[in-house]
């Protein structure tokens, strides 16, 4: 939603600024959805903050609108492969292949991968049997309060 507004790409740069954090580090995240109705709008607000080098995700592939031609006119750096197909990515056959294209065709774009929602060690094992090498999911971690996240992995705190 935040995308469409029309002063979008000065926000984030004045967030960015206000608090002296490296653009480059900064994964913006869109929908499939979000870009049937603004395409060339998105395709301009996405270009203006690349110039700046923030980097883009699309969430949720292969759950929406899907198309190739769209894909191709983004300027994506990430594709996310959704949790419904890493769900059963083990017990059906369908899952896994769209998850190993999903893989292949972010290869074959330049752009890196990451599958969404891994819970157990066997779906993580065949992620990177297919050359899936980046995460997210309760494997890794289940979401804590910020005190809790900042004791734990920031080392800060009492």
């Amino acid at each position: 939603m935040q995308l469409r507004q029309p002063n979008f790409v000065a926000t984030v740069l004045d967030a960015l600024d206000r608090n002296g954090a490296n653009p480059e580090r900064l994964n913006l995240e869109l929908t499939e959805s979000m870009l049937v109705d603004s395409m060339e709008e998105v395709i301009a607000k996405m270009g203006a903050l690349k110039k700046h080098g923030i980097h883009f995700s699309l969430d949720d592939f292969g759950t929406g609108y899907s198309s190739l031609a769209y894909l191709k006119r983004l300027p994506l750096d990430q594709l996310k492969i959704d949790r419904a197909f890493i769900r059963d990515i083990l017990a059906d056959h369908s899952s896994g292949a769209i998850a190993e294209t999903i893989v292949s065709l972010g290869r074959a774009m330049g752009m890196a991968v990451i599958a969404e929602g891994v819970e157990t060690v066997d779906q993580h094992q065949y992620l990177l049997g297919l050359g899936c090498h980046a995460f997210q999911g309760f494997l890794f971690g289940r979401p804590v309060p910020i005190e809790e996240f900042e004791r734990t992995w920031l080392g800060s705190g009492s």
